[in-house]
């Protein structure tokens, strides 16, 4: 069986369930022999987290609040105390007030606002920036995206602009730091059936919509994901860095549905 992560140490950030994106990644990075931490917010989501991690053979879990200086910069003190460096970082964390993402964009309100940019985009920074000296041989950070960035989608609102934020981060933090050797990506799949996906309105009509028109018909699986998140992290990525990598059944080259389903 290929080892395309054989030695390779990451973070796993984000994983709030067995269907979470997040957990389709790091499933596919340990079947391919990498060696994981997770990150969880709070005791639930750590009680969630823990019977995942122990059954990929990982026992280093850390609490993290992306908002909390102090809590990442602890994070990343055992990280490094248990490990030393990194290879890579899978950040696939985003929130915005569910009641905002059914109505209209322009009742959008400016705490929430504040809050759906700080969490889902900024929090990739800071999380960078922490990574990086533990990066010293290079490295290869990557988030989670929505074509929502670029084209307007039903109900996703202010997250349309946090990950349109999120994508331009990816290309400064992959500007920033090339030179050292660490790549910075984005993988975007289409509508997913996830925790995160529930709280935005007409999901379940976006996921079917989606998989009618598709060039594939078919919307994107946990294991096209994790398998993309693989060859991003391994030496096979090692000129890949920039990107939006869509993993969407071709959906995100169509300009109409396809005319049977107008």
């Amino acid at each position: 069986m290929p080892e395309l992560l054989k030695g390779k140490r990451g973070l796993i950030m984000g994983v709030a369930n067995d269907r979470s994106i997040a957990w389709g990644i790091a499933k596919a990075m340990a079947d391919e022999g990498a060696e994981l931490a997770f990150s969880y917010q709070g005791e639930n989501f750590g009680k969630r987290v823990g019977p995942l991690a122990e059954s990929v053979g990982s026992s280093l879990l850390v609490d993290v609040d992306v908002t909390d200086d102090a809590a990442l910069d602890a994070a990343f003190a055992k990280l490094e105390e248990a490990w030393g460096k990194l290879d890579f970082v899978v950040h696939a964390i985003a929130y915005s007030d569910k009641t905002e993402l059914s109505g209209r964009f322009i009742n959008t309100s400016r705490e929430n606002f504040k809050t759906s940019l700080t969490i889902s985009c900024y929090s990739l920074i800071d999380v960078a920036r922490r990574a990086q000296p533990m990066m010293p041989d290079g490295g290869t950070i990557l988030t989670l995206t929505y074509q929502g960035s670029n084209r307007v989608t039903p109900f996703y609102n202010v997250m349309g602009v946090a990950k349109a934020a999120l994508e331009s981060t990816v290309r400064y933090l992959a500007s920033d730091l090339g030179p050292e050797g660490i790549r910075v990506n984005a993988i975007s799949p289409g509508p997913m059936k996830t925790l995160a996906g529930a709280a935005i309105g007409g999901g379940r009509k976006t996921f079917r919509h989606t998989e009618m028109n598709a060039p594939l018909r078919q919307n994107a699986t946990l294991d096209c994901i994790g398998g993309t998140a693989v060859y991003l992290a391994s030496d096979h990525g090692a000129c890949t860095t920039g990107e939006i990598i869509t993993v969407d059944g071709g959906y995100h080259v169509l300009g109409m549905p396809r005319f049977e389903n107008i």
